[in-house]
């Protein structure tokens, strides 16, 4: 989801002010950037995660798309607020790009910050100015961003253990790493991931228990196996990709299931078969029905597996030719399925 438009985005802020918000968090897209839409919002900070291939062919090219991001930086550089501040990822090689920017506070951040830690399919724990913190989110991926929050949070004055506070009380966030739960014996994940690096952080999380590991060294395997479900989007929208996400969905799936996502006006099968030309060590099965391909691999998975169902989140549509929508929650199929499943054959004795 790109950001909204410069009309949209000054009303919603006018409303905010209006009801006494003291801070807004906008998320802020190369996309916006062509569009201008970031244009006329003075910033106070920027946050600088990660910057991975993505909308090249809209951009023209990485370094294109990079600039576009840049661009960002430069807006905080105009902007006339005081003191500004830019928060960017040592680990990526453009991190200290966004640090280079001439503004009054610089706020870094890297794993070596968070050492020791270890992450698994459920938490995230790390040392963090001297205190342990034990976050309710999957991943390396959120080890990151919670180090860009906290980054960010240090720099505005907040204090360890407010920060502390907030993060172990985190909810569930729809469409990021999100848990179906249905009683079943097996995890079933929904997220966004729609890049390839987004969805092999999150097939990294799912396929290693770091939680008895020590930093840097090899991890023990999962109990289970992991069954993908996933496609690409159409439109003509980063075709290089296709190929590229079977690549890694081969690499740590044991099985995968390949679906539609959003065609637009692309043919579906002509999709999944690009990405399916990345697939070398194990043979993926074709479903161009999301929700049928969702409930095969509800009905292969046993105690310890993890469904992980990739690629739309929180989309509440699929997108198809001359402008049509599909009504559609990932979220909400892989419940009915499940229940559906629950029906045919309980779910506490599938193993």
């Amino acid at each position: 989801m790109t950001m909204p438009g410069r009309f949209f985005l000054q009303h919603f802020l006018r409303r905010a002010v209006d009801a006494h918000c003291t801070h807004a968090v906008i998320e802020m897209t190369s996309e916006g950037v062509l569009q201008y839409r970031h244009k006329g919002v003075e910033l106070d900070a920027l946050v600088f995660t990660n910057l991975q291939p993505e909308h090249l062919e809209r951009h023209g090219g990485f370094e294109a798309y990079a600039d576009a991001k840049l661009s960002l930086a430069r807006a905080l550089a105009g902007s006339p607020k005081r003191p500004r501040i830019v928060v960017a990822n040592l680990d990526d090689a453009y991190g200290q790009k966004f640090l280079d920017t001439p503004v009054e506070a610089k706020a870094p951040f890297s794993l070596h910050d968070a050492e020791p830690y270890n992450t698994d399919d459920k938490n995230v724990r790390f040392v963090w100015r001297g205190e342990l913190f034990t976050v309710p989110l999957p991943g390396e991926f959120n080890l990151k961003n919670c180090l860009a929050a906290l980054a960010l949070c240090e720099a505005l004055g907040l204090s360890v253990q407010d920060m502390k506070r907030a993060l172990e009380h985190v909810t569930q966030i729809d469409g990021r790493a999100q848990r179906i739960e249905r009683g079943q014996p097996f995890a079933v994940i929904v997220d966004y991931a729609h890049t390839p690096d987004s969805l092999k952080a999150l097939y990294e999380a799912f396929s290693r228990n770091k939680a008895d590991a020590s930093v840097g060294s090899p991890t023990a395997s999962r109990r289970g196996k992991i069954i993908g479900v996933l496609g690409s989007t159409g439109g003509g929208r980063d075709a290089w990709k296709r190929p590229a996400m079977g690549a890694i969905a081969d690499e740590y799936c044991a099985s995968a299931y390949l679906t539609n996502e959003d065609p637009y006006d692309e043919d579906p099968q002509a999709i999944v078969d690009a990405v399916a030309k990345g697939f070398s060590r194990i043979t993926p099965t074709v479903v161009l029905d999301r929700r049928a391909a969702i409930a095969a691999a509800l009905r292969e998975a046993k105690e310890g597996d993890a469904v992980l169902i990739t690629g739309k989140g929180t989309d509440p549509y699929i997108m198809g030719p001359r402008s049509t929508k599909q009504e559609w929650s990932d979220a909400e199929v892989a419940t009915e399925e499940l229940e559906r499943l629950e029906r045919q054959v309980p779910l506490e004795r599938k193993v």
